[in-house]
């Protein structure tokens, strides 16, 4: 066997070299690069106050809630027993979740609208004054609601699914009817698939009731 010339043995070094070298810049690059999924996260806003056990889902994935923390678009957020969280979305809206619900940040637009899927628990929706006008939705089990610029509760009360809009309008469709809440009105769905009843004032200790149980 003939031995290598030290030409070769140097052209063979520089080789060994150069491919550690463009290991190492590959290893660089891909440790820099966002985690698979993480660049499709959209933030929707943060926490500003919890009470008791909060926490956000997806993917499989559960996170606890703290104070700062933020949300994002296509979590599934929710409370426990006696628990109260409160989401600053954006600059101009705040929504105020009590104990035991369930809510998904299907779609944010920052000061600007939305979707969200309420499936358990009540809330208090308080978009403020002054900001762009969006078209707001929020879905459940006993309808859509379609909001326009407002302050509005939802969930739980009396027994029953009621919502009661404090500033705006919300028109509430379930069972193929549509009722338009304005201010100081709310209505009723005993049970999913039923028909809102007619709009109508709200005694002061149901409403009283109502926003307790998000505060």
């Amino acid at each position: 066997m003939n031995a290598a010339s030290p030409k070769e043995l140097n052209s063979n070094d520089r080789q060994s070299r150069s491919r550690r070298l463009v290991v190492l810049l590959g290893s660089c690059l891909l440790a820099a690069l966002p985690q698979p999924g993480a660049w499709a996260q959209t933030q929707a806003g943060a926490v500003t106050a919890v009470k008791g056990e909060a926490a956000a889902e997806a993917t499989g994935a559960r996170r606890t809630l703290a104070q700062g923390a933020n949300v994002f678009v296509d979590e599934t957020i929710s409370t426990g027993l006696d628990a109260r969280l409160t989401l600053n979305l954006g600059r101009n809206t705040t929504i105020k979740i009590g104990e035991n619900a369930r809510m998904k940040l299907d779609r944010h637009m920052v000061d600007a609208g939305g979707a969200f899927d309420l499936q358990a628990g009540p809330v208090l929706f308080n978009r403020g004054t002054g900001g762009p006008k969006g078209d707001t939705r929020f879905r459940s089990p006993y309808g859509l609601l379609a909001v326009r610029g407002t302050k509005f509760f939802a969930g739980p009360s009396n027994g029953v699914f009621g919502v009661l809009v404090v500033r705006g309008r919300v028109d509430v469709t379930g069972g193929g009817k549509t009722v338009r809440l304005t201010p100081g009105l709310g209505t009723n769905i005993a049970k999913p698939g039923d028909t809102p009843t007619a709009p109508s004032v709200w005694k002061p200790a149901r409403v009283k009731a109502a926003l307790q149980s998000v505060e």
